[in-house]
């Protein structure tokens, strides 16, 4: 085991010493990122500075700290709701500060030959929507040129004053991405982004892909084959590819899917690792032994995962019978001022789906997709409907419950039911673009039923529910 291997272990098994335990999910608002900045004012490692204001009027600021001669600009939420990147930088300054370790020489290193300026939320009024765009609705990434949002202004004044030697562009992006067309989430993924319709690749852009070289081959050793590529055509309106052009070597980051971590946690540690391997290996010069081929190696990212996918069900409708497979995806809502959030799943593809995958899947061959039965109710609050026992209606066949009572929106229940409010109930089993509720039969048999897209066995245990739906 070499000595970089050395370190990228021993900084895998530490990482709990220097995880930031205030960010524990990733629905956080500036005020809790604010208080992690303030507490550094005053310590010498760091020069603090404010470097504008959002649309909303909020701060922008950004954080440095290091002596070296060669500038490194990283940027996190530049899209409000991909805030992996930002719990992993809190991380990485973390780990910065600390002392008396195995890692003093490696901080030394990175502190001496680089200067770092992290921006940890750039976009903080789409953050306090736990949304994609800014304020005004502008998509940041995508205003290089029109620059029309101050959050956009901001980063290419920060560019264009600094003139960093490498750029890092910390995003997250659709969990459901799979490594080129396998059963493989993308749980990272890579872009040395280009800054020509050509995609050439000049002395700016090798640096990047020898960086990323670095970073994948740590990263094989613990999510291997789920490194991917992003997709390189040049769009000339991106900051990324902006960036490029103007001089500063720019590495893309793209925090996907890991099943098991919805809150991704996982994959915010993934981050720490990729951006200190980085960070060591731009300290020490050894990225430059690097060459091209492992970056082209990477697969690009495709869509061939849905969260739960059945396969080779039966449907029968006006007497005609066929058999279909059902791509369910879940998608996270917000509620609670988008501090947190429920699923709405919906069917997103209908047919021959023998191409794709699932996170989770279900034979059904043998089984009947049918509508669940309804159940008619007259209460005052949704609250009684707890009067019943869920499982018991589930295995009668009975997934929706229609109330009296008006809806407020969508929302969700801890029953396993779909609870239908201003909604009719329906006549006929859900198909392409509805939420996945149904039941599966066998000899006439309720031995499966599936509401908003979760399965529950009726022959098992009885699970804790926490994914109905209201509407």
């Amino acid at each position: 085991m070499n000595l970089k291997s050395i370190f990228h272990t021993s900084l895998y098994n530490s990482y709990e010493s220097f995880k930031e335990n205030t960010l524990s999910n990733r629905r956080f608002k500036q005020t809790l990122v604010n208080t992690l900045i303030d507490k550094r004012i005053g310590n010498p490692a760091y020069e603090i500075k404010k470097a504008g204001e959002s649309f909303e009027g909020r701060p922008i600021h950004y954080i440095k700290t290091g002596t070296g001669p060669r500038k490194i600009l990283l940027w996190t939420q530049m899209h409000g709701d991909e805030a992996t990147a930002t719990m992993a930088c809190f991380d990485i300054l973390n780990f910065l500060e600390a002392k008396n370790d195995e890692f003093d020489e490696i901080r030394k290193l990175i502190l001496s030959q680089t200067t770092l300026y992290f921006v940890p939320m750039l976009n903080p009024d789409g953050a306090e929507r736990f949304q994609r765009r800014n304020a005004q609705n502008i998509d940041i990434n995508r205003d290089a040129l029109q620059l029309q949002a101050p959050e956009s202004r901001i980063l290419k004044e920060l560019q264009q004053s600094l003139q960093p030697e490498f750029g890092f562009n910390l995003h997250d992006k659709n969990p459901r991405y799979s490594v080129g067309n396998t059963s493989k989430l993308a749980t990272i993924s890579f872009l040395a982004t280009a800054y020509d319709q050509e995609r050439n690749v000049n002395a700016v852009r090798e640096k990047a892909i020898q960086v990323i070289s670095g970073m994948n081959r740590m990263l094989q050793n613990y999510i291997p084959d789920a490194v991917g590529r992003w997709n390189e055509d040049f769009e000339p309106r991106a900051f990324g590819d902006n960036i490029q052009k103007w001089g500063t070597t720019l590495i893309l980051i793209e925090s996907g899917g890991y099943v098991g971590d919805p809150e991704k946690q996982y994959i915010r540690k993934l981050n720490f690792m990729s951006i200190l391997t980085a960070l060591d290996s731009i300290a020490d010069n050894s990225y430059t032994l690097e060459g091209r081929e492992d970056y082209y190696k990477l697969p690009e990212n495709s869509r061939y995962i849905f969260d739960f996918l059945i396969r080779n069900a039966t449907v029968s409708e006006d007497g005609k019978s066929y058999q279909t497979d059902l791509g369910i995806d879940r998608t996270e809502v917000n509620y609670d001022n988008a501090t947190k959030f429920f699923y709405r799943s919906t069917i997103e593809d209908y047919g021959d789906l023998s191409i794709y995958f699932g996170n989770e899947e279900f034979d059904a061959t043998g089984y009947l997709l049918e509508k669940g039965k309804t159940l008619a109710v007259s209460y005052s609050e949704i609250s009684q409907l707890d009067k019943f026992d869920p499982w018991e209606l589930l295995k009668e066949g009975y997934t929706y419950i229609k109330t009296d009572l008006t809806s407020d929106g969508l929302f969700f229940t801890n029953l396993p039911l779909h609870i239908l409010m201003d909604k009719p109930a329906p006549t006929s089993a859900p198909t392409f673009e509805d939420i996945a509720t149904f039941i599966l039969t066998k000899n006439g048999v309720v031995e499966y039923a599936v509401v908003n897209g979760f399965l529950y066995n009726l022959s098992g245990e009885v699970p804790a529910f926490y994914n109905g739906v209201i509407e």
